[in-house]
């Protein structure tokens, strides 16, 4: 049975790991997905985000942040999960996880920065209630797309 679990320092690792696997499949991962994932505390914890596991028997095999961005947006980040856990619904668990989080916090909205690329991704996104809208800035060169989810 899977749970979602709260970032411990113990867990950095797996959350390395599993973004690092996905940016590699899909993309490259850029200098500043290193630095973030490398240093998960000073950019999403400090910055008063959170981290998120999806684990069986307390193994982690699904990740995702949130994070407040250089925008003033709190954003649904970082989310990936290892290719032997993929098709158990664990990206549902942990976008809905996220979204009470959201919603628990007080946030309007909820912003999603991804890839036209990864049509599986954006169905999902679309699934929950996130819609469309112009990409006016990004940290990473392959967004070309932004969505957002209203939270009111």
């Amino acid at each position: 049975m899977a749970e979602i679990i709260e970032y411990r320092k113990d867990l950095a690792p797996y959350f390395k790991q599993i973004n690092m696997d996905w940016l590699e499949k899909y993309f490259v991962a850029e200098p500043y997905d290193v630095e973030v994932l490398s240093n998960p505390e000073k950019y999403i914890l400090e910055k008063g985000g959170n981290i998120y596991f999806v684990a069986e028997e307390g193994i982690p095999k699904g990740a995702v942040a949130l994070m407040n961005n250089e925008y003033g947006e709190l954003e649904l980040t970082k989310m990936g999960v290892d290719e032997s856990a993929q098709g158990k619904g664990y990206g549902n668990l942990l976008i809905q996880h996220c979204i009470q989080k959201a919603r628990e916090i007080g946030v309007k909205d909820l912003i999603l920065y991804s890839n036209t690329k990864l049509s599986p991704a954006i169905h999902l996104y679309k699934k929950f209630g996130f819609v469309e809208v112009p990409v006016e800035k990004s940290e990473y060169a392959r967004c070309d797309i932004k969505t957002i989810k209203s939270l009111l």
